[in-house]
């Protein structure tokens, strides 16, 4: 399919779904007006990350206290089983992330209230769904539906069926979303924003998810090398992060 098919293809699918129309207002005027905003201090927060960088590894055990085994290995029947369903899906999207930094974010802080932003197959909600079963708890997932590829119906086709009864996924931009999943609990235990990589999205996410992060909970932020806005509200909020150079990106978390 070409770029303009897809994009063609994506503006009718808004065009049918008025409750996403907010939203389609939002794309026009960031690939529009606002282009610029995606990658806004995306070079001084590169040398700032990777002046702090340590592995994934060395941030549990420095935050967590923690020496971590992978995920893989603690349920190596599960991720077979999940891994077998990303290699035969028909849709293609993100593989796994940095799992074990959420797996234990959700173990040092006994989780069981637990909101993300951005699904796609669904291996961070895995990992956080792998934790929070232990104790009951209630992981909430904001994702846009994936208009231009007809890929809704396999968001999250990594989770087994037996954990989908900890999670809670609202399909709609965070914007939407958030509101609705802060209804749902008084605070969260640990937040992973991974959705909406311009400026302006990440500085109005952060704001929203560190108001409802609990005293001692786990802030984790993907992709922080595309722009600096994880580095300038930490900066404003007073806050010290821990950077973790993970593949070809950044990852930026704290405890609040």
């Amino acid at each position: 399919m070409s770029e303009i098919s897809r994009v063609l293809k994506t503006f009718v699918a808004y065009l049918k779904r008025p409750d996403l129309y907010p939203e389609l207002g939002r794309k026009i005027i960031k690939n529009t007006v606002n282009r610029g905003n995606a990658t806004k201090g995306k070079e001084k927060t590169n040398q700032w990350a990777a002046s702090l960088a340590l592995s994934q590894d060395e941030a549990i055990q420095k935050l967590f206290s923690i020496t971590p085994n992978s995920v893989a290995s603690i349920f190596p029947d599960v991720m077979k089983f999940s891994q077998n369903r990303q290699d035969t899906c028909p849709i293609k999207m993100g593989g796994p992330g940095a799992l074990e930094l959420i797996y234990y974010a959700c173990e040092f802080t006994n989780a069981k209230a637990m909101v993300e932003t951005g699904v796609a197959y669904g291996w961070s909600s895995l990992a956080a769904l792998l934790s929070l079963e232990k104790r009951g708890g209630m992981l909430y997932s904001s994702d846009m539906p994936y208009l231009g590829q007809d890929g809704d119906q396999y968001v999250g086709y990594v989770v087994p069926e037996n954990l989908k009864k900890f999670w809670k996924l609202f399909r709609f931009a965070d914007k939407e979303s958030l509101p609705k999943i802060f209804g749902e609990a008084k605070n969260y235990d640990v937040v992973h924003y991974d959705s909406d990589k311009a400026y302006n999205g990440m500085m109005w996410a952060y704001q929203q998810l560190y108001a409802n992060l609990r005293k001692g909970g786990v802030f984790i932020s993907d992709d922080i090398n595309d722009n600096s806005a994880f580095q300038d509200f930490c900066t404003q909020n007073d806050i010290t992060p821990t950077v973790v150079a993970y593949e070809d990106k950044y990852i930026g978390l704290f405890i609040k």
